[in-house]
């Protein structure tokens, strides 16, 4: 079910990017590249996708991404924090429109205090400055679980800053109601013309 909910939601972003001339980049840790993965799967994805970054250890967060050593030390890898710092160093690094970032616990080793299996933080950001964040408690429901629901997670929240700052509700509403105004000046002129129609043949 995971997958192909990534594959159909792969091919609505891809189009979206497209037709929005956006461009992504990925910077996955408990995913090991499986987001860039199920991307590049779809034909032509090569117009939208720039790269993804594999960075599965610390060292690799800070030398490819640029994560502070201080936000790894205090926060940890698996945390908003360290997230964020990966999806915005993914951004900056890239050269790219959005950008989406993954790190969590898949298991069935590595929990600890206050972070169990199945957490999984993930970050997007966007070059107007938009961020998005969100934590995922999926629990242990296997390792492969784990990564094709965060997959999943993470091509939601590229969609969302994909299809942009949502602003035009409040001028759609006004449009409608000015619409309905003139409906309701008609009326008196059709009562009108119906009173004058009975009396002329009288006459």
């Amino acid at each position: 079910m995971a997958g192909s909910d990534a594959r159909a939601l792969s091919r609505s972003l891809l189009d979206l990017c497209r037709m929005r001339k956006l461009t992504i980049a990925t910077a996955e840790s408990c995913t090991g590249g499986l987001v860039a993965g199920a991307l590049t799967d779809i034909p032509g994805s090569s117009d939208v996708i720039d790269r993804g970054f594999v960075t599965y250890s610390n060292d690799a967060k800070r030398a490819m991404l640029g994560v502070e050593a201080s936000t790894l030390t205090n926060f940890g890898a698996v945390s908003k924090e360290t997230a964020t710092a990966m999806a915005v160093g993914a951004l900056e690094r890239a050269d790219v429109d959005l950008a989406v970032a993954i790190t969590g616990i898949a298991g069935p080793g590595g929990a600890t205090p206050g972070k169990p299996v199945g957490l999984v933080h993930f970050a997007a950001a966007a070059r107007d400055g938009r961020i998005i964040h969100r934590e995922q408690r999926f629990g242990a429901i296997g390792r492969s679980a784990v990564r094709a629901r965060s997959v999943v997670e993470a091509l939601r929240m590229l969609m969302e800053l994909a299809r942009g700052p949502q602003a035009a509700a409040k001028p759609r509403r006004a449009a409608a109601a000015t619409r309905l105004r003139p409906r309701v000046t008609r009326s008196p002129r059709r009562h009108a013309v119906k009173r004058r129609t009975p009396r002329s043949p009288r006459g």
